[in-house]
Order: structure tokens, then sequence, then C-alpha cells
């Protein structure tokens, strides 16, 4: 199966910002939905938002109003704005793409996003 490429995790303040980027290489063309998980230690694995082709979006409760999820179709890129971030968000991030039917086809080999003063 093909592996999506993460970047962009990294240490920040509370209260700061960063993105994320997933990028699907050449062998993936036809993308649906492309979002992110997160795990943090000693908890499940969340969804924290998705993105369809169309547009339409997905957020968890506890990220809404602070992240923004968005897609470079063509590219079959989708980020993570990751604004006003707290301790809570600290963990490592997944980013996922599929097809309609197969939400979870592809995964990113992880990024750490760790939020502390």
């Amino acid at each position: 199966q093909v592996q999506l490429v993460e970047s962009g995790g990294g240490l920040v303040q509370p209260g700061g910002s960063l993105r994320l980027s997933c990028a699907a290489p050449v062998g993936i063309r036809s993308i649906y939905v492309m979002g992110w998980y997160r795990q943090a230690p000693g908890k499940e694995r969340d969804l924290v938002a998705r993105r369809t082709s169309g547009g339409s979006t997905n957020y968890a409760d506890s990220v809404k109003g602070r992240f923004t999820v968005s897609r470079d179709n063509a590219k079959n890129t989708v980020y993570l704005e990751m604004n006003s971030l707290k301790p809570e968000d600290t963990a490592v991030y997944y980013c996922f793409a599929g097809s309609l039917t197969n939400e979870h086809a592809y995964w990113g080999q992880g990024t750490q996003v760790t939020v502390s003063s």
C-alpha cells in the first residue's frame, strides 16, 4: 500500500500555531477524503478533522474554531492549520486518505506535536 508523507510537527508554546502537511505520492490519483487523527499518550486514536474533495469538513468538538483542514485536490495534499494550541493537543498526528467506500485506505507515518511552556 502507498504511504502518505507528513511534515510540520514540532514543539510550540500554548496559544501558538502550527501547520501540518500530508501529501499523497504520484501513485494515488482518486482520493475522496483526506484528514487527520491524533493519539495522545495513554489515549485512543481520535478523529481530528476530515475534508472531502467537494469541500465538506468535519471537526472534533475539541478543536472546532481552532483547527482548519484544507486540501489541494490537484496535488492530493491535506493541511491542518492548528491555532490557539493547548497542552491537551499534544499527540502524534496521523493523516489519512481514502475513497468513498474505504475512508482509511492510506496513512501517514505520524508527526509529533508537542504543546508545552
